[in-house]
């Protein structure tokens, strides 16, 4: 169920890390690979008037599971993505609540 949505790195790219880095992610967190979805989303930033390539920016929306797993995942994707050539990125963490999670109409 982690979903790592990028931006600002081409899909290209991240075809040739998806395997490795969703084998090292099924390793931390513990948890089928199968949960995990890569997905890209194209954007483009505007700067002074001008349309540019977006800043690398990768979003991991999941359940939490404590701040020493996070840091390990973060650690990984930032590894991968400096195995493309991306310098920097900024990665965001977004928690579900079980609560508020359905899958087919019904909550977690």
């Amino acid at each position: 169920m982690p979903q790592i949505i990028v931006r600002g790195v081409s899909p290209v790219l991240l075809c040739k890390i998806n395997k490795e880095l969703i084998d090292e992610l099924v390793a931390i967190v513990e948890c089928p690979r199968d949960y995990f979805e890569m997905e890209y989303i194209h954007s483009m930033a505007i700067r002074e008037g001008n349309i540019e390539a977006a800043y690398p920016f990768v979003e991991v929306a999941w359940f939490d599971r404590g701040q020493e797993i996070q840091d390990q995942v973060a650690k990984a994707i930032t590894k991968y993505m400096n195995m493309l050539g991306v310098a920097s990125l900024d990665i965001a963490f977004t928690h579900f609540e079980k609560k508020n999670y359905y899958e087919n109409g019904e909550h977690f």
